[in-house]
């Protein structure tokens, strides 16, 4: 199975003034992990995640006063739609991360998640699904 067969279309960009407030909600809103963040003036591709504002709440700073570009990750890890599932587990296994921006020609066209390709390799056809909050043994 390739990239583009499990990425989410999703893609939820933002600025690099946003707060982390403001990254945080809209993330919440869409039900994503990740959010891209273009920085036009400087032409650069990062990415904020969950963790990313989890580490800087819980260090004790202001999500109304941090902003997004100063918690971007830029030294990012791109995926192709064409590489296999295998090759996108690889990078976030080596690279220590869970979000993958997924880049087709100039921009961003999806991003993949460790959960979108866990939902790839779980058995399709499960006849019963623990409910949530129940302990599976």
């Amino acid at each position: 199975m390739l990239v583009r067969d499990a990425m989410s279309t999703v893609v939820l960009t933002i600025g690099p003034a946003h707060t982390l407030r403001q990254a945080a909600r809209l993330m919440a809103e869409r039900r994503v992990g990740a959010a891209v963040v273009l920085d036009t003036d400087a032409g650069g591709v990062g990415i904020l995640t969950e963790r990313d504002i989890l580490v800087s709440i819980g260090s004790g700073q202001d999500p109304d006063l941090e902003t997004a570009g100063t918690h971007t990750t830029t030294d990012v890890v791109f995926a192709a739609p064409r590489w296999t599932l295998e090759e996108a587990a690889d990078a976030m296994a080596h690279g220590g991360f869970r979000h993958l921006i997924v880049l087709d020609g100039d921009g961003p066209v999806g991003v993949v998640s460790v959960r979108d390709i866990i939902r790839c390799w779980a058995p399709s056809r499960r006849q019963s699904r623990p409910q949530p909050g129940a302990l599976v043994a």
